[in-house]
């Protein structure tokens, strides 16, 4: 008798586990805590704005493919950066050509003229994109138009007079992320041209004149720039701007990345205080990042969570892509350096669950924080504390032996992210690596916050001054959890957090 129990509890497990493996992708990959479009491609996120306690979340989207195509603006829409309401697309293509990325302004003082009995417009700035003339040979096929909205950002009207800013002849001229300068009282445009940023200023957002330029001898390029963004922030009393670059190729792993400057701009032109190469991400999946505007001194940061490596290949097939958690911003200075990082909104903590702390941990080789037969323990939240910096690991890992690697190598002074056995990778050579990035903390004690969902991992290293974001696609899911060191070590704090979902089932 016990044998034919014995037997139906095999079958019942291997049927649990083919119906598991039956899924769709959408279902076993799709984010519970991070932005997805319902179905489709998206990439960059577009036009972030705040206003009357609203977030809008604009990004690149494709309405009819899960591959890249025909760029619209989609639209999103949020009271806390977490919860997320899908609106209608917001922009669709027209004579002019595709909608590429850009950037939305509150206009408080109606300077464009668009506003509506007495109510400031919202202005959409952003790149139109000519295909035709790109086939064509043309070097002038991007352009920048603008579009505006007197309902909140639900319906937007075209400005009839674009293109506000005509192509000098460049093929890669675009992704304008404007700020009112109050200094000299107008709006500036910050604008990659090809392998540089050009300045525009403008006193109304149709006229714009060119200001200077920055960059084509400075930084990383080891790819096109793209997608910038410019604003100050304040480091006890001093005020200091931040110049954001995206780069494609050519980041410290591989692909898309995020750098920035650090310096002083004057309305006219960016002065850096040094040009060393600094990164606000260092893993693979975090591009095209740009913060909100509308949010005065408190800078909103987020990013694309993949890369153009291998976005078009990934194994979802209803949807693709995500964004990454929303990031507080934060200005370090270390040394001499200033530093930007970056932290979770605080507002995630609403989504917690019943933390398992644990205080004053000795681990001699390993510690299993979960260790679940069946299920998903993800999304949550993992933090360490450790007085001494000495090597350590935590390693996620399910039933088919896959597992995801992410920790702090003492000897070379790095954290790293390991995905090489994960799960799914063959549809790129470039997916399965080991990444590192450096630290730049001088204390021993190292503190670190891992932001996992079912398919992404975001690691803060020393509150947020490294930062590192890598997607993963494993055939099951994540049930068991565990802290390995190579000696023994006392952890002043562990503890592992669940998150609840941020999608209705």
């Amino acid at each position: 008798m016990k044998y034919i129990q014995s037997a139906i509890v095999l079958l019942f497990l291997v049927i649990n586990h083919y119906s598991y493996a039956q899924k769709t992708p959408e279902e076993i990959h799709r984010p519970q805590v991070h932005f997805t479009p319902e179905k489709n491609w998206m990439n960059d996120p577009n036009g972030m704005v705040y206003y009357k306690g609203v977030y809008h979340l604009f990004y690149q989207y494709h309405p009819f493919s899960s591959v890249w195509g025909p760029m619209h603006w989609g639209h999103a829409t949020s009271t806390d950066l977490l919860h997320w309401k899908h609106e209608p697309v917001a922009l669709y293509p027209d004579t002019l050509g595709m909608i590429f990325s850009g950037s939305a302004v509150v206009d408080l003082n109606n300077t464009s003229g668009f506003g509506k009995n007495g109510e400031p417009p919202l202005v959409a700035i952003y790149t139109s994109h000519n295909a035709v003339a790109e086939k064509a040979g043309r070097n002038d096929f991007e352009t920048q138009s603008v579009a505006y909205s007197n309902d909140n950002g639900k319906t937007w009207i075209k400005f009839p007079g674009n293109p506000v800013v005509k192509n000098p002849g460049i093929r890669d001229f675009r992704d304008p992320k404007v700020m009112w300068h109050g200094e000299t009282k107008r709006w500036v445009m910050t604008l990659a041209a090809m392998d540089r940023i050009v300045f525009y200023s403008s006193p109304d957002l149709k006229n714009w004149s060119r200001e200077s330029e920055f960059g084509a001898a400075v930084g990383a390029h080891g790819g096109v720039w793209e997608c910038p963004d410019l604003f100050a922030m304040d480091h006890e009393g001093k005020k200091v701007w931040i110049l954001i670059v995206n780069l494609n190729p050519g980041g410290p792993n591989k692909g898309s990345a995020t750098q920035y400057f650090v310096g002083d701009f004057d309305g006219n032109s960016f002065k850096p205080f040094n040009t060393e190469i600094k990164w606000i991400d260092y893993d693979p999946d975090e591009y095209a990042g740009i913060t909100w505007s509308g949010t005065g001194d408190r800078k909103i940061f987020m990013g694309w969570m993949s890369n153009w490596m291998y976005a078009d290949l990934v194994p979802t097939t209803k949807w693709r892509s995500a964004t990454t958690i929303a990031r507080d911003l934060k200005l370090y200075k270390i040394g001499a350096e200033y530093l930007v990082g970056s932290l979770p909104v605080k507002n995630i903590n609403t989504l917690l669950e019943n933390a398992k702390i644990r205080r004053n941990v000795e681990v001699e080789k390993s510690l299993i924080l979960e260790d679940k037969k069946k299920g998903n323990l993800f999304p949550g939240i993992i933090e360490l504390n450790t007085a001494a910096s000495k090597s350590f690991s935590i390693v996620m890992s399910n039933t088919n032996n896959e597992k995801l690697i992410v920790g702090f190598d003492a000897e070379n002074n790095q954290y790293y992210i390991d995905r090489k056995s994960a799960g799914i990778s063959d549809f790129h050579k470039e997916f399965a690596d080991r990444h590192i990035a450096p630290r730049f903390v001088d204390d021993k004690a190292v503190k670190l916050l891992l932001l996992i969902d079912v398919a992404s991992v975001e690691l803060f290293g020393d509150n947020g001054v490294t930062v590192m974001t890598s997607i993963f696609f494993p055939k099951f899911p994540y049930t068991k959890v565990e802290v390995v060191v190579n000696d023994k070590m006392i952890f002043e704090n562990i503890s592992s957090t669940p998150l609840n979902g941020i999608w209705k089932n």
